[in-house]
């Protein structure tokens, strides 16, 4: 056992398997909704970016490379300045929705290098250009972009052309959960010298401004590199710093006078560092107080070309008298020693070294992408942040039919500057590789979200925070069985009481799916949104009229899929608890009543050979949405295996599915198993052999959906022939865009019609799996399509595995996909090794898109490596 093994099993006996310190700071507070308290909703403008520095947050904290304490009351990031910028470089810089020409953006460089579960160990890089950063240029130009034009990103400036920039590395080891010593590393890789200023900074979240605390903390000057720090709650911490120039203080309060006019009571404000350092305002004052909520230690460094420069601190709950001894980098060697012994453990015998690596930055990127997250709806709804006051028309506003959100967690996010919230099918995703690292916190998050505090009493799952009432597609059953599944195989073990514990929760989910998403009562689901935003006609989240309903391929096909991985949920627990075979046979009930439905009620398209949502209008026939996307994919998800020996063992069960099976042959439903002789297997499934052959043809068509990188969300060929058609005089169209969205059709940068998405190319290659093992050589495919080359099932997964892992290797030339335009970056000595894991990928040519710090759901190729 690993040394961190041994710290993951002393967690794992905590009622939230979590570390007190971690990278649990968010990468943008700013333009959330939580910080929005406008009348209209417009949370981008509410809180922009340019008010960030100067104004106190209301439910959490942001800043570059950080860290914090889980509950998020002491804070650490990294401030700096190259002598050029109009502001202090506090935070990562992006667009907001309407700036881009596909709407919100990071337009930073860094990178998430290494992490461990316990964040005993961490590694940050942020690139820093020399010059002053392009902010007005990424505005405008992208602003001036149409939809068609590819997004104004930081290296089309020209800004790292000539490599006139720093690698800024910011590196954290533990002693213990409450010793951190940090490493800043400062390397100029220009051709000439160039200063810059480094702040380590350290801050308290501003509760007590809100009431919420009885006494205000205090950080207080010891001596020259020393700082005291003193929470009511958190207790007593030790800031050391290595001989800065000075160390400045303020308060964590708003400037009222740069923001709103109005005078501020004292020069101590959020802001002063950003003043004193760039126009040298009250710089003497600020090194001379002894006292704030904030402080931050000065380096003003000149480095030499190809040079860098260190910088030490550490945050500890002990006071020493040498912070900073020879044992200082022996520290940091034996905690990246125990990083490389841990995941050495994680990584199968004989691992091709570069497929180990690829796997280590996906797990250090979703490592990464843990934050603290406090969102209390009644709250929020009834108070006021401090410059507005409380609205009575808020309390009918966004999100009022939450209040029982009282979310104060860390949790997996999607992407901590895109996405600083988490998304209920998102954070399903995210358990999945984590689970290879960290099981404990991985069935944490995942039963987290079934809690009170976040559970409609409903039973609805929340979506969102934008609108926590969207609906995402159900796939927590999925992801259980799965974390279920690696944890098992890797210590030979199931968590049963795991399974039990989020069983009886997703029932009640369930329910709320059967109550509220099948409007006829006939098994088929309604959903609206369900992910995928703009693969649909029109918006299927808009309220359509009394008299037109949309029957929904996908929201049915979740259902079924739904109802069968509560089967093998249920099946697995039976097993060791017999009171759970009546579920078994609930869900097996539930799941053939949705797959006869789905094959007999009009989705499936006999003439096309496809699944499609259905339009039904008041006294008219039916109409078809004839599109061939992934929503008529997802019936294939829908499949399960069971042996003959599971059935031997719930005997109530095997009596009812041989009644169902005589009545389902009485009747003619669809049969929704089929059966093998040897071994002795049923498989389950919402598609019949015929079916799946018609879906793989298309599926595995280049034509169609398949790409180099992995299967499309959109058939290629409506880039040639854009699908039309008219409803009640309206007329629409849906045509193929492989990368960025061409529609607004949603709104800012979603996109469905034809990008790779890795969730969906997840499921696909499992699902694909399971009927391989099924099948065997028995059923062969072309792959891909007009190849003349045919193999099964399981060989058809395997090089669909390959060609999603195709996306971040080096090619023969050294050129990774995901970079696309820009591998000359990446090509450079330094960066050949530095990896995105994008929101989703160009459709053609396999390049990163989206959120460049998607590092929730597609860090899943962490779990299709091996």
């Amino acid at each position: 056992m690993t040394a961190e093994q041994e710290r993951l099993e002393k967690n794992a006996g905590k009622e939230v398997p979590l570390e007190e310190w971690g990278p649990y700071l968010s990468e943008r507070q700013w333009g959330t909704v939580r910080e929005d308290y406008s009348e209209n909703g417009d949370a981008w403008n509410y809180f922009p970016h340019d008010h960030a520095r100067s104004r106190v947050y209301r439910w959490g904290e942001d800043g570059l490379a950080g860290i914090s304490d889980y509950r998020q009351q002491l804070c650490f990031a990294v401030a700096l300045w190259n002598g050029k910028d109009p502001i202090l470089k506090e935070r990562l810089f992006g667009l907001t929705n309407n700036e881009g020409n596909h709407g919100e953006d990071v337009k930073e460089l860094y990178y998430y290098l290494d992490n461990l579960p316990s964040h005993y160990y961490m590694k940050y890089l942020y690139k820093y250009p020399q010059q002053a950063f392009p902010y007005e240029e990424l505005v405008s130009t992208n602003k001036h972009r149409n939809k068609f034009e590819e997004e104004y990103e930081l290296l089309d400036t020209g800004i790292f052309d000539q490599d006139a920039y720093f690698d800024v590395s910011v590196t954290y080891a533990k002693q213990n959960s409450e010793d951190i010593s940090v490493c800043i590393e400062v390397a100029n890789k220009g051709k000439d010298a160039a200063t810059i200023t480094v702040l380590p900074t350290l801050w308290f979240f501003n509760k007590w401004q809100y009431g919420q605390m009885q006494q205000k903390p205090q950080l207080q000057r010891i001596n020259e590199q020393t700082v005291k720090a003193t929470h009511e709650d958190l207790g007593t911490y030790y800031y050391y710093v290595q001989q800065p120039q000075a160390i400045f203080f303020t308060e964590n309060e708003t400037n009222t006078e740069r923001l709103f006019g109005r005078p501020n009571p004292s020069p101590f404000v959020k802001d002063a560092f950003h003043d004193a350092v760039i126009h040298g305002k009250n710089r003497e004052l600020l090194a001379q107080q002894a006292t704030g909520t904030k402080c931050a230690a000065v380096y003003e460094l000149t480095i030499a070309p190809g040079a860098s420069q260190l910088i030490y601190a550490r945050i500890t709950s002990h006071q020493t008298e040498t912070p900073f001894d020879e044992r200082l980098p022996q520290l940091f060697a034996a905690r990246q020693q125990e990083a490389d012994d841990f995941y050495r453990s994680v990584f199968p015998a004989q691992t091709d070294p570069s497929l180990a690596a690829l796997q280590r930055k996906a797990f250090a990127s979703l490592l990464w992408s843990k934050q603290y997250y406090h969102y209390d709806v009644e709250d929020w709804l009834a108070s006021s942040d401090g410059v507005s006051p409380a609205a009575a028309a808020r309390q009918q506003g966004r999100n009022a039919g939450w209040k029982n959100i009282k979310n104060a967690d860390v949790i997996l996010m999607p992407d901590k500057w895109e996405y600083p919230w988490y998304a209920a099918w998102d954070l399903a995703f995210h358990c999945i590789p984590m689970a290879i690292i960290d099981p404990q916190f991985a069935k944490h998050q995942l039963i987290l979200l079934t809690r009170e505090w976040y559970m409609n009493p409903n039973g609805q799952m929340p979506a969102y925070e934008w609108n926590f009432s969207d609906v995402n597609p159900p796939v927590q059953a999925f992801a259980a069985l799965q974390v279920y599944e690696i944890e098992k195989r890797r210590t030979g073990k199931g968590d049963t009481l795991f399974l039990k514990k989020i069983f009886q929760k997703l029932v009640v989910n369930f329910t709320w799916w059967v109550n509220r998403k099948d409007l006829s009562g006939n098994n088929i689901f309604s959903g609206g949104f369900l992910g995928l935003d703009n693969i649909g006609v029109f918006n299927r989240s808009s309220q359509l009229p009394d008299e037109v309903e949309l029957e929904q391929t996908d929201a049915t096909a979740w259902m079924a899929m739904y109802a069968l991985h509560l089967f093998d949920m249920a099946v697995e627990i039976a097993t060791e608890d017999p009171a759970f075979e009546d579920m078994v046979t609930k869900f097996y009930e539930h799941f053939i009543l949705i797959a006869d439905a789905a094959n007999h009620l009009g989705l499936w398209d006999e003439g096309d050979r496809f699944f499609y949502d259905v339009l039904s209008l008041y006294g008219k026939a039916p109409v078809p949405l004839k599109i061939r996307s992934a929503v008529g994919l997802v019936p294939l998800f829908a499949v399960s295996i069971l042996t003959k020996e599971q059935c031997s063992r719930l005997p109530g069960f095997e009596k009812r599915r041989n009644w169902f099976n005589h009545y389902e042959e009485t009747i003619h439903h669809y049969k929704a198993y089929a059966e093998r002789k040897d071994p002795d297997t049923l498989l389950f499934s919402l598609v019949d052999t015929d079916k799946l052959t018609a879906l793989l043809t298309k599926l595995l068509d280049e034509s169609e959906f398949l790409s180099p990188g992995g299967v499309r969300a959109l058939s290629q060929y409506y880039r040639d022939h854009p699908y039309r058609i008219s409803i009640e005089g309206n007329d629409y169209e849906v045509s193929y865009d492989p990368g960025d969205s061409t529609s607004g059709l949603f709104g800012g940068n979603s996109n469905w019609r034809g990008p790779v998405w890795m969730p969906v190319n997840y499921l696909l290659v499992k699902s694909i799996e399971k009927y391989g093992a099924f099948y065997g050589n028995d059923l062969r495919v072309e792959f891909p399509q007009h190849s003349g080359n045919f193999m099964n099932l399981e060989a058809v997964a395997a090089q669909l595995r390959q060609r999603l892992i195709r996306i971040f290797t080096k090619d023969a030339n050294g050129k990774r996909p995901v970079h696309g335009r820009h591998s000359w970056f990446y090509e450079r000595p330094g960066n050949e090794e530095l990896v995105l894991f994008y929101e989703y990928f160009h459709g053609d040519d396999s390049h990163g898109v989206g959120a460049s710090h998607q590092t929730g759901w597609t860090a899943l190729i962490a779990d299709m490596l091996f």
